[in-house]
């Protein structure tokens, strides 16, 4: 939470940040339902004017969230391909060991995310669109049905992660990654 909007000195982006940090807590503890321009107003302690300054409506704010969220997975994935040996499934071995470090994370944003792509035909389209262009910038690494295949599977337990009850132990992750990254060598 910032300053009380007349105790401070104007600062934008640190404004618009905690709209976007509030707006993303909020989806990610109580669902995307409760992310309301009042209620992320109020979170971030500005006015709801002030939150009409950064984003002029619920969608451009979901959509900044959704950036956001977008730069964070592709920095994750950029860390995970510099530790890689290259070759053949590059990228998608990045991508498998990047949604298994985030299934580790009970609170990871991607849980509230994934919800709003199966839910928001806009942000399931600007997934497809990062898909899309990031199996294109490797395509000469990241082709053919196999590499699909396990980038399905990572996704399918992904969100098999994300449906389950709390109380559920789940599968053995660690095999379940090895298993995924060995299909990526043949």
């Amino acid at each position: 939470m910032i300053d009380s909007p007349r105790n401070r000195k104007k600062q934008p982006d640190v404004v618009r940040q905690a709209l976007l940090d509030c707006a993303t807590k909020l989806a990610l503890e109580h669902g995307l339902s409760a992310v309301s321009l009042q209620a992320v107003a109020t979170a971030a302690g500005v006015t709801k004017g002030g939150l009409f300054h950064h984003f002029p409506n619920k969608q451009a704010l979901i959509e900044a969230v959704f950036d956001g969220m977008m730069e964070n997975l592709d920095r994750e994935i950029d860390e995970e391909l510099e530790k890689d040996e290259g070759g053949h499934g590059t990228f998608t071995r990045a991508y498998v060991r990047t949604l298994f470090a985030d299934r580790a994370q009970n609170n990871s944003p991607w849980s509230a995310q994934t919800m709003t792509v199966l839910a928001d035909p806009y942000s399931k389209s600007l997934w497809h669109r990062w898909m899309n262009d990031r199996l294109i910038k490797h395509a000469a690494t990241d082709t053919g049905t196999r590499l699909e295949i396990v980038r399905l599977a990572a996704d399918g337990a992904w969100l098999a992660h994300v449906l389950r009850p709390d109380d559920h132990a789940g599968s053995d992750d660690a095999s379940l990654l090895q298993e995924l990254i060995e299909l990526t060598d043949r």
